[in-house]
């Protein structure tokens, strides 16, 4: 252990997404943790601009260096993956913003990013934030799947893991069946983030998703909630830390944490001391 935190806990920079990168960065070193998450979410947290091109991907790597903390994943966002791909008119008219360059160069861009920050891994979302499919459940798992896997081919060419949430409560994906669903369409480039906060505002149970996908869980968020409200600090919801964190290690999980906690019970100055309380509590069960 580095510090008062194990060294497999990190903090996601969407945790102070309040700050800008330089001063998010600052603070959660200056609490004692030498990993993060770093948040890319367009109308989550602004760490990376949303126009991400190389100039920007520069920047961004050489303010994550400077911080001197290691970066364990980008949590970044290319669209509604359920979405039909617009594809080029035959009459030369063109295409939407979803067309295939416009994703494609995003997800390039963030795997840049990932390499860039030697971040282990770059994780998409498991669907639109709408949990009501756009043509049909089969055909949006499908689309999703697609797309995640085109994603991870990407980036394996970058040296870089794909990752993705597959069960977030306000999307696609927002329970155990539907993500579920989705991991049996992916294989194993794919790996599976457990965030307990999505799974328990679900009304499910961590130590279920945990029996279902266990091998396949590369990355685990740390969030508390009750069913229907994910945006709870660390004791202020109802989720099992200490069971659900036994499962994790019974079942052979031996990989890093990260609080992201985009909490809204508490304010912007008690943020730092609610995020060193649950990093401690944290430590201690793992």
């Amino acid at each position: 252990m580095t510090g008062p935190f194990s060294s497999r806990l990190g903090c996601s920079t969407i945790s102070f997404r309040h700050q800008n990168l330089a001063r998010a960065l600052t603070t959660i070193a200056g609490l004692g943790f030498t990993e993060i998450d770093l948040g890319a979410l367009p109308g989550v947290c602004d760490h990376v601009p949303y126009v991400l091109d190389e100039v920007a991907v520069d920047e961004v790597a050489r303010t994550v260096a400077a911080s001197g903390l290691t970066v364990r994943s980008i949590n970044g966002d290319i669209g509604d993956l359920n979405a039909h791909r617009r594809v080029e008119r035959s009459d030369g008219g063109g295409s939407g913003p979803d067309d295939h360059d416009g994703r494609d160069r995003h997800t390039e861009m963030l795997v840049e990013l990932a390499a860039a920050t030697g971040a282990r891994a770059l994780v998409l979302p498991c669907g639109a934030l709408d949990h009501q499919p756009i043509e049909s459940l089969p055909a949006d798992l499908d689309r999703v799947a697609a797309e995640l896997l085109t994603a991870a081919s990407a980036a394996e060419r970058r040296g870089v893991a794909l990752w993705t949430e597959s069960l977030h409560y306000h999307r696609l994906c927002f329970n155990l069946e539907r993500a579920q669903a989705l991991t049996d369409r992916l294989d194993g480039r794919v790996g599976i983030v457990l965030d307990f906060s999505h799974v328990v505002a679900s009304g499910g149970d961590p130590v279920e998703f945990i029996d279902r996908f266990g091998p396949r869980i590369a990355h685990v968020h740390i969030r508390d909630a009750v069913p229907g409200n994910i945006n709870l600090s660390v004791g202020n919801g109802v989720v099992d830390f200490g069971r659900s964190l036994k499962a994790l290690a019974d079942a052979g999980y031996t990989g890093h944490f990260s609080l992201e906690l985009e909490t809204r019970d508490v304010t912007h100055d008690e943020r730092p001391a609610a995020t060193t309380a649950a990093g401690l509590l944290i430590t201690d069960l793992i």
